[in-house]
């Protein structure tokens, strides 16, 4: 796995993180124009992990996700007003930090599948040959062994050439996630990634973000409590953009230490 000290320009006067960690937020405060989407927000994620973040729509939980990787950097107005977002020990919006190279190192995949309009072959090469891969052999290896990773190889194995669109919507969720790991992040993002899909569908990729977890560290945002139950190690509940519980999953929803947690997860608000 890719080290953050190796490829972005950290600060040397940066905390070192413990041997667990690999994701800290500290103290953060984030906004949009004038509007606080969240508020001293405290934060510890472990590597190779599945860490959930819960709440109502409009709890900041995606805000925070988005800023792990600074696609909020898109966004007209958007900016960290306090604290700090360390991968690694390296502060994630220093100057010195490299956007797009921050992104091949924390992938996302998003609530709806995006297949780039070319082969199923191309669409996970796209990113080693825009980081500067030329080797076919190479190229070749990696689409393999994410489609592997992905639980998607024996379904397209024989159809490489063919286009992604012809990919039922589950498949095109897995080829998304196989997109992400061809270049072999530390950190996997996810953003509802199993809304857009039925049942089987779901079950399918459920399946494999419990296998991911043995190689990368999946943070997911997920409205869905019962997938929080399944899949996470961790699960962070989050309200009006504070951080309300950050427990493993199974004490979080069997004894809430928090009151609105408690009120959240059965169900009378939210």
């Amino acid at each position: 796995m890719p080290q953050a000290t190796a490829t972005l320009s950290a600060n040397p006067s940066t905390p070192t993180p413990t041997a667990e960690e690999i994701l800290r937020v500290e103290d953060l405060e984030f906004c949009y124009g004038k509007s606080v989407a969240l508020e001293d927000i405290n934060l510890s994620i472990p590597s190779r992990k599945v860490t959930a973040f819960i709440g109502p729509s409009g709890c900041g939980k995606s805000t925070l996700l988005r800023g792990f990787n600074r696609m909020n950097d898109e966004v007209d107005g958007a900016r960290i007003t306090k604290g700090r977002i360390l991968l690694e020990g390296t502060d994630l919006y220093d100057p010195s930090i490299d956007a797009v190279r921050l992104r091949r190192q924390v992938g996302m995949v998003f609530q709806k599948s995006n297949p780039f309009p070319r082969s199923i072959f191309d669409n996970i090469a796209y990113g080693l040959q825009i980081g500067g891969e030329t080797d076919r052999e190479r190229i070749r290896e990696a689409v393999e062994r994410s489609l592997r990773q992905a639980a998607l190889w024996d379904e397209v194995k024989d159809r490489l050439s063919e286009s992604a669109f012809g990919l039922s919507g589950g498949q095109q969720q897995r080829l998304c996630i196989a997109r992400a790991i061809a270049v072999q992040p530390s950190v996997l993002l996810m953003d509802e990634p199993c809304s857009a899909l039925d049942p089987v569908a779901t079950a399918r990729v459920e399946e494999l973000i419990h296998k991911l977890a043995e190689n990368y560290t999946v943070v997911i945002v997920t409205h869905n409590m019962q997938q929080a139950t399944r899949v996470s190690d961790l699960t962070a509940f989050f309200y009006l953009g504070k951080l309300i519980e950050f427990a493993p999953t199974g004490r979080l929803f069997s004894s809430p230490s928090k009151p609105e947690t408690e009120a959240y997860i059965t169900g009378r608000f939210g």
